[in-house]
């Protein structure tokens, strides 16, 4: 693992393997700058004064700089370059004839600058494989090492040129420690722009259909994930017996996350074990478990995997809803702005369920803006969200907890010990996505129209908007078919089994095992509040024209009245299929469905047949077909829970 120590007076800069020093006796693998005593440099690496891994070197303004943009075609020298922010090289030890990647964060104009690789044979040309537009804006280049020795990649960077040196050699070594893995370096502004980077690239060529059946199936992909194997273990190849396994629900994902992307960096991690809480106060902190966990287990990707078991079973609900002043949580609440709901930014809802922000397509005079995130369910799919309120609930009043967008509060080394930043370090100085109690008791109202103008800046064509909706609320259904057949699969293979199902309105919602694994009682609660939404969308627009782009020869009664008739015609248009319990299939249109609004507050239990679950009216020939019932007990308890769902409300958890 390759960083970059800077002396603070003669700027001489050092790229040091740091794996080689902890295991070679302190050898320096190569300088970019000069040379420094042995005694200063010593105390430079006791007091721990190391970088992301780019450097700024001052550049004359005669120098000659090409610049490129991604076609070759030369630019004006003139022509903004915007910062960088980040580099890093993977794999962490590159070998003779190895073909790697660097990862550089910054600036929107990022991909016209032309990256330099300098290594023992000469130049190495790279080229541009992906870039994104995260925040940050990052670009990820190819290029192949050659033969052993010190390596130099530099990048324009308007008056200055930020560098990278890494050594290449045929020595593979691991740090020896029986901590889970050791820290090596600590949270900053450059290391969280590459976890954001990383984020956006690993789900960037994403959508609403993307789905898969656990985490590790993303990250095993070498085409998308920039860490694919980086420890050189083999580590994210699913052939390698110890390979990395990772299968979260939704409160485990951003952890899971998080704890792969410290753990290939040498990052601290940790979480805390936390209560429940109650309607009178938020779920509170206990102890803080960390990446310096001893685990006598020696082989590194078998410790990972046990520590995020540990994980697994130590964060819940609760965990992301921690009170937004708690400086012990393991998140901190961040403004509602575009620049902080960057891509690794969690948003926890008040009833527990958590999601990552991945992706934000901008607004385009053609189409509205996206904000994207990546949620994982209590059978282990993960799939892609958008915000929209039939996937982001927010609420303040009746609710256990502060939920709201969050990002993870970054850990530091200090006098050799792992702490919490406080929430007043975290601010517009630290380089950090700053700490805001914006969200506080806000409104719900108020936050998704703030959540509206971040997302869609420019008044939308109401027309634009509501075919957008409705495309949302038809991605979730499509979601649902799968969802409901899980279920159905399992039923059929377990003929006469009956899934338990909890006997308080709270359990129905909350509670783990099959029940969880097969109920959908949350993800109907949001479909039925996703329905309200576009059902509600004509009315909207007269009561906010002013948020829409509204024609000056239009009353906002001809507009509704338009946007009600494309309504119909485009929900009569859309459906979904699904296998009835006697092996034929059913369409739906999304106008039959709406109809059924009510028979989807009783819809979720999955040992009632797939016909009643998809609310076939009873005495129906889509029913008939139907042989299996939730048994009366249930029944009953399902009634009383009914009040909920009639609400679009959830019972505190």
């Amino acid at each position: 693992m390759n960083f970059l120590f800077e002396n603070l007076d003669t700027k001489a800069c050092f790229s040091i393997n740091f794996d080689a020093y902890m295991n070679t006796g302190n050898k320096i693998l190569g300088t970019t700058g000069g040379s420094l005593p042995k005694l200063i440099l010593a105390v430079v690496i006791l007091v721990g004064i190391y970088s992301c891994g780019a450097r700024s070197v001052k550049q004359n303004p005669s120098d000659n700089v090409e610049l490129s943009d991604a076609s070759g075609k030369e630019i004006e020298e003139n022509d903004e370059v915007s910062a960088v922010s980040a580099m890093m090289v993977s794999p962490a030890n590159p070998q003779p004839g190895q073909t790697c990647q660097i990862l550089i964060t910054g600036g929107k104009n990022l991909p016209k600058a032309k990256i330099k690789i300098i290594g023992p044979d000469g130049t190495i040309e790279s080229k541009i494989i992906r870039h994104g537009e995260g925040l940050p804006y990052w670009r990820i280049d190819e290029f192949t090492v050659g033969s052993e020795g010190k390596y130099q990649v530099s990048v324009p960077n308007g008056s200055t040129i930020n560098e990278v040196v890494f050594p290449v050699n045929g020595k593979l070594s691991q740090p020896n420690s029986n901590a889970v893995w050791k820290t090596l370096r600590e949270w900053n502004s450059e290391t969280e722009a590459l976890y954001s980077a990383w984020i956006n690239a690993l789900f960037y060529e994403t959508d609403e259909r993307s789905s898969w059946t656990a985490l590790d199936k993303v990250t095993q992909s070498r085409d998308i994930n920039f860490l694919y194997n980086y420890l050189s273990l083999g580590e994210d190849d699913p052939n390698v017996k110890s390979h990395v396994l990772m299968q979260p629900d939704c409160a485990d994902n951003p952890f899971y996350l998080r704890a792969y992307f410290a753990w290939k960096l040498g990052l601290p991690f940790g979480y805390h074990e936390c209560d429940r809480g109650s309607l009178d106060r938020a779920p509170g902190t206990g102890r803080w478990i960390t990446n310096e966990t001893q685990i006598s287990n020696a082989q590194p990707v078998q410790k990972f995997n046990s520590f995020v078991r540990m994980v697994m079973n130590g964060v819940h609900s609760g965990t992301a809803r921690t009170a937004l002043n708690n400086e012990n949580s393991d998140y901190y609440p961040v403004p509602l702005t575009r620049e902080a709901l960057r891509p690794g930014v969690v948003f926890a809802d008040p009833y527990g369920h958590t999601l990552i922000l991945v992706r934000q397509i901008p607004q385009t005079s053609e189409k509205p803006g996206v904000l994207l995130s990546v949620d994982a369910q209590p059978d282990g799919t993960v799939g892609i969200k958008r915000f929209w309120k039939g996937n982001f609930l927010f609420s303040t009043s009746e609710v256990i907890g502060e939920p709201g967008f969050k990002a993870f509060r970054p850990i530091v080394l200090k006098d050799g010990h792992l702490r919490l930043l406080k929430s007043d370090e975290i601010n517009a100085e630290s380089g950090l996505v700053p700490f805001s109690l914006q969200q506080k008791k806000m409104d719900s109202n108020e936050f998704y129209h703030i959540m509206d103008r971040i997302i869609n800046p420019k008044p939308l064509d109401p027309e634009m908007a509501l075919l957008d909706l409705i495309q949302a609320l038809h991605e979730q259904l499509i979601v649902r078919v799968t969802s409901v057949s899980n279920g159905e699969k399992y039923m059929k293979a377990h003929p006469g089994a009956v899934v338990p199902m909890p006997g308080r309105p709270t359990g129905v919602f909350q509670a783990g095992g099959q029940w969880e694994d097969f109920s959908t009682p949350n993800r109907d609660l949001r479909l039925l509040i996703a329905m309200d939404a576009v059902l509600d969308f004509p009315d909207k627009v007269m009561r906010s024209p002013d948020d829409y782009k509204i024609p000056m020869l239009k009353s906002p009664e001809h507009v509704k009245s338009t946007l009600e008739e494309i309504l119909k015609k485009k929900m009569d248009e859309l459906s979904i299929t699904y296998v009835r319990s006697n092996g034929t299939q059913q369409t739906l249109s999304l106008s039959e469905i709406v109809k059924r609004k009510d028979a989807f507050e009783m819809a979720y239990n999955p040992n009632d047949g797939i016909e009643i679950r998809w609310g076939a009216p009873e005495g129906s020939e889509e029913r008939s077909t139907c042989r299996r019932h939730t048994p009366a007990g249930q029944l009953k308890t399902m009634n009383e829970v009914r009040q909920w769902f009639h609400k679009r409300l959830h019972p505190p958890t």
